[in-house]
């Protein structure tokens, strides 16, 4: 394992701590939120500052890359060690939409520190934790005293993520060899608690459908045809009751094809976490567990595939009484998949299914949106655990693992660079990303900083890809 000196790079974090939340909080208050056209020029002034802070910092390239939509960062610092592996760092900084009259107790685009917490929109998802790099890589360099990082380090900070990333993937093609890296680290994410620091190995993937179903031309009257012509709303209830078997599969012939399923290792991995099912309940709003049958209700959530009905509806539904056959219904279903599924075999086999459910005299037809890819990366992979070494020793505990339930741009990276990706985040539940009075705890910040300056000479050290 590395010798940097853990002394010498908390000694130069703590020295370097004010400038480092003075620049992170004039970032935060630009309004850089991409789903409202409106901030398009804040969001572009967004990729500036970073750009500069970035050259500012040590990187011998930093360009501002645009997209169909919001603009990118790109940074590279070449470590000057032939044999040094290569390493892209994958954020956003783009953010949700914010209003003080949404809830928050101060100006969202004004931060405030109160305790020890940072509040604004942005300080956690993902301003902050794509910031924590920039000084991480500093305490590197003064704790080692070296004048370039251990590997090859570069930065892809996209403008879009909150809003879909729907010009990531083009991106990601269009510029894969300058992205072209060994292993992708992800700042987008968060651990399982302040004191239970934790490394993310993988997420789902997603997959999303409308299917809507056509009977009589126009609505017609019950009593006239009712029981002698098919009704769409019926056959829509009807195939939301063939989705899953008694067992609480998937009942689609093929959903399954691939699946990576869990080793016994990764399952005792995650019984060790402190799970309390009452309390997550109360999070969920929910009153029971319910899911596949053999699986507990974290692997549920992060390494089953699933098939959730998101929106159900046809016919009357105003106040009293219509008595009709209604003549189109319709359904929204969306499918989190995981390692070893398609989404292209997946969207074969539900168009299939409905097919075969759906009764003659009923026309149907199935709209498929963009689908997101899942990623994992093995536990024994030599990455991941340099990784979880280095946020170790910046906690001073155990780490342990998890994979998260949502979905995720990360793929795309895994996918078109065909390298491994890896998680490292700071941010826990109470940091309210999305929601009103978002925060990040100040210290776990300076541990994610830590983290980064132990990773970098730690992947040097331990792991030489195989070309």
């Amino acid at each position: 394992m590395s010798q940097t000196p853990d002394s010498a790079v908390r000694t130069y974090i703590e020295q370097h701590r004010a400038t480092f939340l003075d620049d992170l909080t004039a970032w935060l208050r630009i309004p850089s939120v991409s789903a409202q056209p409106d901030h398009a020029p804040d969001v572009r002034r967004s990729a500036d500052w970073l750009a500069a802070k970035l050259t500012e910092t040590g990187f011998t390239t930093v360009e501002v890359w645009p997209t169909a939509g919001a603009p990118a960062v790109f940074a590279e610092w070449p470590s000057g060690d032939p044999d040094a592996p290569t390493v892209l760092v994958y954020g956003h900084h783009d953010v949700q939409p914010a209003a003080r009259e949404d809830g928050w107790n101060s100006e969202p685009f004004e931060p405030v520190v109160r305790g020890n917490r940072l509040y604004a929109r942005g300080a956690a998802d993902d301003k902050g934790q794509v910031f924590f790099h920039t000084l991480g890589v500093r305490a590197h360099l003064a704790a080692t005293g070296r004048t370039a990082p251990a590997v090859n380090l570069k930065l892809l900070i996209e403008g879009e993520e909150e809003s879909g990333s729907p010009h990531f993937r083009a991106l990601v093609e269009e510029r894969a060899e300058r992205l072209a890296a060994d292993a992708v680290i992800v700042s987008d994410t968060g651990m399982w608690a302040e004191d239970t620091p934790t490394v993310c190995t993988g997420m789902r993937g997603l997959a999303e459908c409308e299917i809507r179903l056509y009977g009589p031309d126009q609505d017609i009257h019950s009593g006239s045809f009712g029981g002698a012509v098919p009704n769409p709303a019926t056959a829509v209830a009807r195939l939301v009751a063939a989705l899953h078997d008694e067992r609480g599969q998937v009942a689609v012939p093929g959903f399954y094809d691939g699946v990576v399923e869990l080793t016994d290792r990764e399952r005792e991995l995650f019984a060790e976490l402190p799970f309390d099912e009452e309390r997550w309940l109360r999070t969920a709003k929910s009153r029971a567990t319910l899911g596949e049958a053999g699986h507990t209700t974290l692997e549920r959530i992060w390494a089953r595939p699933t098939a959730e009905v998101n929106g159900i509806g046809g016919g009357y539904q105003g106040p009293g009484s219509k008595t009709i056959i209604p003549s189109a219904a319709l359904v929204k279903l969306s499918f989190r998949l995981v390692a070893g599924q398609d989404p292209d075999q997946v969207e074969k086999a539900v168009r299939a299914w409905a097919a075969d459910q759906v009764p003659a005299g009923i026309r149907c037809e199935i709209d498929f949106g963009s689908a997101t890819r899942p990623c994992l990366t093995p536990l024994d992979h030599p990455a991941l655990q340099a990784v979880a070494r280095a946020m170790g020793r910046a906690f001073e505990v155990p780490v342990r693992f998890t994979r998260e339930g949502g979905s995720g741009p990360a793929a795309d990276l895994q996918e078109v660079l065909g390298a491994p990706v890896l998680f490292l985040g700071i941010s826990v539940p109470s940091d309210g990303w999305h929601a009103p009075d978002e925060k990040v705890e100040l210290d776990l910040l300076l541990k994610g900083v830590e983290t980064s300056a132990y990773l970098w000479a730690d992947l040097a050290e331990n792991w030489r890809p195989t070309p």
